[in-house]
Formats: C-alpha cells, structure tokens, sequence
C-alpha cells in the first residue's frame, strides 16, 4: 500500500462569544450545530447517531478499560442529548463537551482529506453566521486551532485504517520517532510556550505542550503520543483504525496534504516491516515539546543507539526509507500521488535545512511567523505582547473576511492544492469512493426514513415494518458509487432500497451487506458488560 489508504479528520473548533465571558461553552456549540441543522435541512427528520457498535474504552494493548475507571470525557459512546447533525456529504457536526466538532467522512487519499476537511472549515464559517441570525442571539466566532492559551487544549484528530494483523508494538516503535519529528512540517505555529501559554516565545506547535507519556489510551489527561483506542469502525477482525490525536489544525492545504501523506506512506512502511534501522528516541514526550519550541529547527534529538540529529534530518532518514519502500515495492508502478508526496516532503525538508523562511506560501507555522515578524517590526512588539496572541488567534478565525489565513490565500500567498469548487461541491457532496457515499446518499435521497447512521451503519424506519432496518457497513471500501450508485438511482424509496437488500439481490453481487433487524426507539438498549482491565 502506499499513500492511498482509508484516511479523515476530526476537528474541534475553538469557540467564543465576544463580550459575553461568562457563555456556557455546550450550549454556544449547540447552537452553532442547531442553527447549520436548521438552515440546511429543516424538512429533512434528524437522524440521531447510532451508538450500538461503539467501544471507545478498548485498548489495542489487549483490554478494555473499566467504564467507572475511565474519565467521563472517554465515554464517547453515550447519548448525552447534544446537538448532533449527519451530514449528506458522509461527516458528523456535533458538540463534543465544550467545542463544536467536524468530522470528515472517509477518504481515500491525502488530497480528498484536503478537500473534505476543507469543506468543514466553510460549513463551520457558514453555522456561526447562521447562529448570530437567530434572535436574542450573540455573535459566535469559531476558530480552527488547538488551545486558548490558557491551559485548554481541544483536538485535531486523524484516522488511518490499517490491517489488524499489524504488531501494535511495531506501530508504537516505528511511528513515535515520526510524530516527534513531523512537527516541522505540519506545526500549525502558536505565540507563548508552556501549556497556558506564559513562556515567552514562539513555537511550532500548538499541541506539544500538552503531551505528557508516549502511549496511552487518554484523549483529553495525560495525552499520549500514540492512542491506543482500539476501536475500528469496520469489521475487527480484518482492520484497525489508528486514532492520532497530537496533530495541530492545519488551514494550509500543503501541510495538512503532507501530514497525511507521509504519515499514510511511514504506516504503510510498517506494514509491510520495511524498517531496516531502529529511529527509536531516548526521551520522545521530552523531545517532542523541545522541537516544537526551537522554531530555528537547531535542537538535537538522541535516539537510543546514541546518534543525535535534528527533527529535520531524522525526517530525511523517514524519507529516505519512503523513497526506497516505494521503488522496491512498486518501482515503475507507483501512483502519481505517492510519488507527489515523496516530491514534495523532500522538496520541503530540503528548504526547512536551509532556510524555512522559504516556506512562507506552503507551511503554518513559516506563514505565521512570517506575518508575526512583521506585526513585530512595524509595532516594535516582544513576543510578549498580548497583540501577538490575537494576531495569531485571527490567523485561525474561519471567516474568509477576517481569517488572516484565508486572507493570505486569497491574495494568493498561501499555495493551494484544491480550488473553491471543489470545496463547495464537498459541503453537500460525500467521497465517492468509500461508503460515505452510501451515507450520505441516503442522507440525501431518504432524509425522513433515515433513524440513525454511524460510521459503520445506516438504519431506516420504513413504515409497514415492526423493527428499524439496519444495513451495516463494515467495509469502507463498499458502498461507493461504483457498487451502490446504479441501485440507488433505481430505489426511489427507502422501502425499495430496504426490500432490495433484504432480498439479497445486492448482497448476492457482494455490493452491500443484507438487512438486520433492529430495535424501535423506545426499547431497551442492550448493554454491554464492563470488562475488568
């Protein structure tokens, strides 16, 4: 495999009320998920997420947390009532705790996550703005970054599905060294060092400071440079989903694109056991937040076998490896896309050693710093200037008037990898090429039938039938427009859809699963046991 795998996003965006301190963060998130529901399918039945199938407390390690062990913020399989919102291009708007959160529907490409991801930051621009209509309502401002600089840190997260055969140890081992370093690349720049932001300075990373062990099953205390939620989404058996928590909001389509590129392409590596040396660190959360304050990319990093090197150059050592696996493994037969990724990583390390100034178009944190610079120069500022921390929260600000981000692209300074219509087309659009396209047709197609969907499930109430219909969809690589796009052209109802699947007459081309029955809203819910860890 190379960079093309099963791959999204999650992103929790940074919310405020200006003038009002005091607003409850849950239920400014709600309205902002309530307003966009609202204004774009007000005749459409909302469909509530299915939880049935979720296990967030299972470690890859070999067992499953306790429920009166875990943190309530662990339990993201209970209906706790907020705004939730399916979309109909295949992702879920819903408030998580404190912040309202996007998460893209699958892709199969670094470049589709551009895309998708991208579509979220328009659909979240668009809900504030359809909140600040609502009467007696203030206006909300949302944000694509990672903390409030004052102790707060809310997530980017990313998904790569990976074969479950894979050795966990082999992923925690090969990938750290990785994570630690990508930072130069992918760091999405932030004014202040420490945790609440005190530390005088700037540096990559809005995330690093806020890592504290390398491997762990935490996603909000004691954060873990590799997650170990083992919870796939798909059929267990064959897949896990790698759940990466310590990447930064990325709004430059160049280092989000490189982000999951090379990340897809060093899994890829794993995979297949193509790690002929070890890059194992000495000391990687120590490491991790070292490299992130060291903008001048100078600070050595001492991997067990003793060597010492920059985050720079043991990125070239990942790269150099990546350029081998793929001529070894594909040689002339390597798709345009992994070879652009390798292309580009190269190019942008190459710059990042001589100078990362020159980077100013294509990364976050060059971008930010560059701007910084200026505001510094012209105003005389120390990094200690509290200007500084609202120059770099505007950089994040997700309207297109007043985001410093998407002023520089408008102006053409920030490189792009998409245009607006392809963004503009995945806000109602899913990828074609995974199931999201299942999910967000029927969204789409059969809005008022739809009771309940999941990453890995669509359940329908057809009328007539005594139990919900569920269609599980455990394979992502199914129910795309090549396998399902004719049947559900053909299927003016969600009935017709129902009663073909239930006649097998799909299942038996291998396009979908067959029909379950499933419970009516009302009844028990099963549950599930609490096993000891």
């Amino acid at each position: 495999m190379s960079v093309l795998r099963v791959m999204s996003t999650e992103t929790e965006y940074g919310i405020s009320v200006p003038g009002q301190p005091g607003a409850n963060a849950m239920v400014t998130s709600s309205q902002i998920v309530n307003a966009y529901q609202a204004a774009t399918a007000a005749r459409a039945r909302r469909a509530r997420w299915d939880f049935e199938e979720e296990n967030p407390l299972r470690d890859a390690r070999g067992f499953d947390l306790a429920r009166e062990a875990a943190d309530s913020t662990q339990l993201t399989d209970e209906d706790l009532g907020l705004a939730n919102v399916i979309l109909t291009n295949g992702a879920r708007l819903y408030v998580d705790h404190a912040h309202p959160e996007y998460s893209a529907p699958e892709c199969t490409n670094p470049l589709s996550v551009v895309i998708w991801d991208k579509a979220g930051e328009r659909i979240m621009a668009e809900a504030a703005a359809k909140a600040a209509t609502v009467p007696g309502s203030h206006p909300i401002q949302l944000y694509k970054n990672n903390t409030d600089n004052k102790g707060v840190s809310y997530g980017t997260h990313e998904n790569y599905l990976m074969r479950r055969s894979t050795p966990f140890a082999d992923i925690v081992k090969n990938l750290t060294p990785f994570f630690v370093t990508r930072q130069v690349i992918c760091g999405a720049g932030r004014v202040g060092i420490g945790a609440d932001g005190r530390g005088t300075g700037f540096q990559l990373s809005q995330r690093a400071d806020f890592f504290e062990v390398e491997v762990g099953l935490e996603t909000t205390l004691k954060r873990p440079i590799i997650n170990t939620r083992d919870e796939p989404h798909a059929d267990p058996e064959k897949y896990r989903r790698l759940h990466v928590i310590l990447g930064d909001a990325n709004l430059s389509e160049v280092a989000q694109y490189l982000k999951m590129g090379t990340t897809a392409l060093v899994l890829a590596m794993i995979e297949d056991k193509f790690f002929p040396r070890d890059l194992s660190l000495e000391a990687a959360v120590a490491d991790l937040r070292a490299v992130s304050h060291d903008p001048s990319l100078k600070y050595l990093v001492t991997l067990r076998d003793g060597r010492k090197m920059t985050a720079v150059q043991l990125q070239t050592e990942y790269l150099e490896l990546a350029r081998k696996y793929t001529e070894d493994r594909y040689g002339a037969d390597a798709d345009a896309m992994t070879l652009d990724v390798l292309d580009r990583w190269e190019s942008v390390l190459t710059r990042l050693a001589d100078d990362p100034m020159q980077l100013s178009r294509e990364l976050d944190w060059v971008a930010k710093l560059e701007l910084l610079e200026g505001y510094r120069r012209r105003d005389g500022l120390g990094w200690d200037a509290p200007k500084l921390q609202l120059f770099d929260l505007q950089y994040a600000d997700v309207r297109q008037e007043k985001g410093l981000y998407n002023r520089l692209a408008a102006r053409g300074r920030m490189e792009r990898m998409t245009d607006e219509n392809a963004i503009v087309w995945a806000i109602d659009n899913p990828p074609e090429d995974t199931r999201a396209y299942f999910r967000g047709r029927c969204l789409r197609q059969y809005a008022d039938s739809v009771a309940a969907a999941s990453w890995d499930s669509v359940i329908f109430d057809i009328p007539g039938r005594e139990s919900l219909q569920r269609v599980p969809t455990l394979e992502p690589l199914r129910g795309t427009k090549a396998h399902v796009g004719g049947l559900l052209d053909r299927c003016k109802t969600a009935a017709d859809l129902v009663a073909a699947l239930t006649g097998d007459l799909v299942a038996a081309k291998g396009e979908m699963p067959s029909v379950t029955r499933y419970r009516k809203p009302g009844k028990p819910r099963k549950t599930r046991p609490s096993a000891k860890g």
